[in-house]
């Protein structure tokens, strides 16, 4: 990875007129921003469909794309939709995504999409479902939730949620609308990610993606393959995911994701993560290893505790993992959130790996010994204002120790006139690291209103912030000068 920068904004974050970012003409505009101000990646969040709680990191399969993302507009120049189908399409108030309003309303117009598409896309949509045989299995998961309620898999009668061959047999017949429908929703979505993909190519832009390193139990992988998680007798978790208390969180995080069976794993050559790694390198040119600890070793919480206090450290797959992920994915580029508790096995993990680690600068300002002030930094990692789990700079100003805000001043020389965020900016772009990343919010200075996710807690707010409109040629022009100064623009 070449000296350069890039802007970290979620899919969902682009601002149009139908309640969420799409894959549309907007994301065309926000690459188009990108190129211009010289940045080289765009990073975003996972682009699964999300379920309960909102989190992207809580997707009900590492195949599909999000629904959500699907640009309307595009359906009625394809001729799927007309304008009149899209007249009560309004999702609540400019800059927040309403997720309910969006399960409510959303898929109604969708299936009118369907309705015409099943037979003006015959052909093309026959050869995607040829082609992606995966797809068939996401979309008998759903159709069945749509049949159950939307009920957790281990809340269906007997039969479906432990797969009975006959009993799916006849609920493929019963269901073949629906299941065909689903199938529809992936064939849009990647017709319209691959559009995307490849504008941004051709603007030379490339795509940081995210691996969540946890499926969560609902899940059509889950369902599908219980034997490759810690699940009892009954599949029931044994164990659940999560972090320990720190100086964030008094009880620690509970995921509540089920844990991985390891040896099962390795058994297998790690088959099912090489086909998960496959599965996000179709879509993005550098895949982000969410929670890379975990790999080394992780949190383990007894299933049913309402908090994360009384979990233990358990060791991971380790260097094992990661070779067979860097032999059966040679060409594919990763970093690793290394985050979180460091230990020096997880710090020889990473570099051992050699994927890039993160550096936080928001979390740099507390000494001098600081692992993530600039001048401590080493080229490959990767060097961020703050990331999707952390607070805007004009939070952590507002927030921050006094201490630490006159260390920020003194070490960067900030100033008014120059502008304190454009100084702590400015120090990450000036650093050696070979790749910075800024949050939108910090390039445009927004608050605590604009935080993208609050860990450990679950609330509206989260995963919900979006912007108002496309960020204008004067800032594309002042990100381009700070880019070229510090040598990041090509």
């Amino acid at each position: 990875m070449k000296r350069s920068s890039g802007i970290l904004l979620h899919i969902s974050s682009l601002p149009t007129k139908y309640g969420i970012g799409t894959l549309g003409k907007e994301a065309r505009e926000f690459i188009d921003f990108l190129a211009k101000a010289g940045q080289s990646y765009w990073q975003i969040l996972p682009i699964g469909p999300t379920s309960v709680g909102d989190s992207p990191y809580q997707s009900s399969s590492f195949y599909a794309g999000n629904p959500y993302f699907i640009d309307l507009e595009t359906l009625i120049e394809q001729g799927l939709l007309e304008e009149a189908d899209l007249a009560d399409c309004w999702f609540g108030a400019p800059g927040r995504v309403d997720y309910g309003a969006m399960f409510y309303y959303r898929y109604p117009v969708l299936e009118k999409a369907y309705d015409r598409g099943r037979t003006r896309c015959r052909e093309a949509f026959a050869a995607f479902r040829a082609a992606n045989p995966w797809v068939e299995d996401y979309a008998m998961f759903m159709a069945l939730k749509r049949k159950f309620g939307m009920l957790p898999w281990s809340q269906w009668p007997e039969k479906a949620a432990n797969r009975d061959p006959a009993a799916l047999e006849r609920y493929r017949e019963e269901l073949k609308d629906d299941i065909g429908f689903f199938c529809f929703l992936q064939y849009l979505f990647y017709g319209q990610w691959d559009q995307m993909r490849a504008y941004a190519t051709k603007q030379g832009i490339k795509i940081i993606g995210d691996l969540p390193i946890y499926v969560p139990y609902d899940s059509v992988d889950v369902w599908m393959y219980p034997e490759l998680f810690q699940l009892d007798a009954h599949k029931n978790p044994i164990g659940v995911a999560g972090c320990p208390p720190d100086a964030f969180t008094e009880d620690g995080q509970l995921w509540g994701n089920p844990l991985y069976d390891w040896p099962k794993h390795e058994k297998t050559g790690f088959a099912w993560w090489i086909e998960r790694v496959r599965a996000s390198a179709r879509c993005f040119d550098v895949i982000r290893i969410d929670h890379f600890r975990g790999l080394e070793s992780y949190w383990s919480v007894p299933y049913g505790d309402e908090t994360a206090r009384n979990g233990k450290w358990v060791p991971g797959p380790g260097m094992a993992f990661v070779d067979a992920i860097k032999a059966a994915c040679p060409d594919t580029e990763f970093i690793a959130e290394d985050l979180g508790y460091m230990t020096p096995e997880v710090l020889a993990l990473q570099e051992g790996s050699g994927w890039p680690g993160m550096k936080i600068l928001e979390f740099a300002f507390d000494s001098p010994d600081n692992k993530y002030l600039p001048h401590h930094l080493k080229p490959n990692c990767i060097c961020y204002t703050g990331t999707h789990d952390n607070v805007t700079l004009q939070q952590w100003w507002d927030e921050a120790p006094g201490s630490e805000r006159q260390f920020a001043i003194d070490y960067f020389g900030l100033n008014v006139d120059e502008g304190l965020f454009r100084g702590i900016l400015r120090g990450g772009m000036g650093s050696v690291a070979n790749l910075f990343v800024a949050q939108m919010q910090d390039w445009l200075e927004l608050g605590g209103e604009a935080r993208m996710n609050e860990p450990g807690i679950v609330k509206p707010e989260n995963w919900s912030w979006r912007l108002t409109e496309m960020p204008d040629e004067a800032l594309a022009e002042e990100i381009l000068t700070m880019t070229r100064r510090y040598s990041r623009s090509y």
